[in-house]
């Protein structure tokens, strides 16, 4: 093998092993921890392959759910933390988007509307419509079966990729604080 080649294969690595994750993004239970251990990194960086184009959860509302969760808690803790300001606009847009697709009341807490998505998304996975329809009840009926129906939705889309070039920026500054002076 050649040096170039050599030298290369850190640089494929990761590329590759994100790839290879990219598809089973919205099949993971729980909290991204992905991102150097913290969740809101870990989400941002994902979502673009998440949220980036909606319609592929057609006749999939477990993972429509778990993708509209992380959406939740994307915009909530952009919201919470002023270091990521710049993406904030967007991701309220995004959120707005999401739930008028899918029939959830604007009033909805943040928190209360990832927490049903995900205990809907759980259910749905375990093969239990009726707890999925228990954790949705506060909501107008027909949640479940718009989720199953999701088009693609721009904003969110836009908003994806905005909350994963924010993460960059916010990279790139640290990296130009002190990290390359290291290297």
């Amino acid at each position: 093998m050649t040096r170039r080649r050599l030298l290369s294969l850190p640089l494929l690595l990761p590329a590759a092993l994100l790839a290879a994750c990219a598809a089973d993004l919205a099949e993971l239970p729980g909290e991204y921890l992905g991102g150097v251990g913290d969740p809101v990194r870990g989400t941002a960086l994902r979502a673009p392959f998440v949220l980036g184009d909606t319609s592929r959860y057609r006749g999939d509302p477990a993972s429509a759910a778990y993708a509209a969760a992380q959406l939740e808690f994307l915009a909530r803790s952009f919201e919470t933390d002023p270091r990521y300001g710049n993406a904030v606009p967007a991701l309220r847009a995004a959120r707005q988007e999401m739930r008028a697709a899918l029939g959830i009341p604007a009033q909805e807490s943040p928190e209360a509307a990832e927490t049903r998505l995900r205990l809907a998304a759980q259910a749905l996975r375990e093969g239990s419509r009726s707890r999925a329809e228990s954790a949705l009840a506060a909501w107008p009926p027909g949640v479940i079966d718009r989720l199953a129906q999701l088009p693609r939705l721009p904003a969110v889309a836009t908003a994806a990729g905005i909350a994963a070039q924010e993460i960059h920026r916010l990279d790139q500054e640290g990296l130009s604080r002190g990290w390359r002076a290291r290297l």
